[in-house]
């Protein structure tokens, strides 16, 4: 086997890193699974866990540049065991890493994908100092000592037109999500954990072909790990995370089957403090779609959470904000109009 084909077949099984791909509903046999009992703990569990199959340090950022144009970007590391137990170490480590990046706008949507293994130095993260890396991309903490390694972070990313260099310090803290960190995702009980710092300020510089633009903004910051965190029948999500303009934040999703769908999230206060919504307590309900890499993509949303008297509509900034990665799904920056106006980040996977 020469090299090339030798590479190709070590990273043969990336694909199951990917977000809305049906392999997350498949078995779990010999990995950990999540559990109610657990309690996270920082900065311990910023850092990466072995024993689950898969999980992600994912941000997105909702921006105003220098020029009053709206910008969005995503910064997604990705990493999945490609079987249970020991990793190993270097070129035996049985650890596979994947990474997106995004940039869009009103004018159009750009995306970077990089992947690597696990073990040689290329990609991984570290926890003294905080550092989640592939290749030259990186979210690295830059928080003064004694504070947590979250609370402040640059984070960069390079594609072959584009880039950004972003600082982002956190004005709240981190937020739980579901059953204190513990976050339900079927009828079946399939879950993860997860948890979000939903308070960044965001301010930097966006780099294209031509020109540079200095940004401003809000950033939100989600870590999650799992084993199986669909259930078999799940065959993709639709994911919202909201800057609300009273202060508040909402995080809501809907995970979609034949046999009905599972809808939840998290209302989180001005404070940081999380109110779990229950199953079915809010609705996210398609609109209008838009034609995008040849399937209709629901780009106009309505959201219902009749708990706190919300009701709004979502926008998508970016209709055709598809990442046309090994397995690709839509991502992009969305408005909120109605009675919580605000903005934030729209995933939509499985279509």
């Amino acid at each position: 086997m020469n090299v090339k084909a030798l590479f190709l077949a070590l990273l043969l099984p990336l694909p199951a890193l990917a977000q809305g791909f049906a392999g997350l509903g498949t078995s779990e046999d010999g990995f950990a699974l999540p559990s109610r009992d657990t309690r996270l703990q920082f900065p311990v569990d910023h850092g990466a866990h072995p024993g689950f199959r898969i999980e992600w340090w994912y941000v997105t950022a909702n921006l105003k540049g220098a020029d009053g144009q709206d910008y969005g970007i995503q910064w997604t590391l990705f990493r999945n065991a490609l079987e249970p137990g020991d990793p190993g170490q270097g070129w035996q480590t049985r650890t596979a890493w994947m990474a997106h990046a995004a940039l869009t706008s009103a004018r159009g949507h750009r995306t970077a994908e990089r992947l690597a293994r696990g073990g040689i130095g290329q990609a991984g993260v570290t926890l003294a100092p905080f550092r989640a890396q592939i290749d030259d991309w990186q979210m690295a903490t830059t928080a003064i000592p004694g504070a947590d390694p979250l609370s402040a972070l640059g984070l960069t990313a390079t594609g072959t037109d584009f880039a950004y260099d972003l600082a982002l310090v956190a004005t709240g803290p981190l937020v739980l999500q579901g059953e204190q960190g513990y976050s339900v995702k079927s009828k079946d009980g399939q879950a993860s954990h997860y948890y979000s710092q939903p308070f960044y300020k965001a301010t930097g510089t966006l780099v294209f072909p031509d020109h540079s633009v200095a940004v401003e903004g809000q950033a939100w910051l989600d870590r999650e790990w799992s084993s199986q965190p669909l259930a078999g029948d799940q065959t993709g999500w639709d994911w919202l995370s909201l800057h609300l303009d009273g202060g508040a934040r909402l995080m809501v999703f809907r995970l979609r089957s034949a046999q009905g769908d599972y809808s939840t999230g998290t209302w989180i206060a001005p404070d940081g403090t999380p109110t779990p919504l229950p199953p079915g307590g809010v609705e996210m309900i398609p609109g209008a779609t838009t034609r995008v890499a040849g399937r209709e993509i629901p780009t106009a949303w309505r959201v219902r959470l009749p708990a706190r008297d919300l009701d709004i509509a979502i926008s998508a900034l970016q209709p055709q904000a598809w990442n046309d990665t090994r397995v690709p799904y839509w991502e992009g920056p969305v408005t909120a109009t109605g009675s919580h106006p605000g903005a934030g980040y729209l995933e939509m996977t499985g279509y």
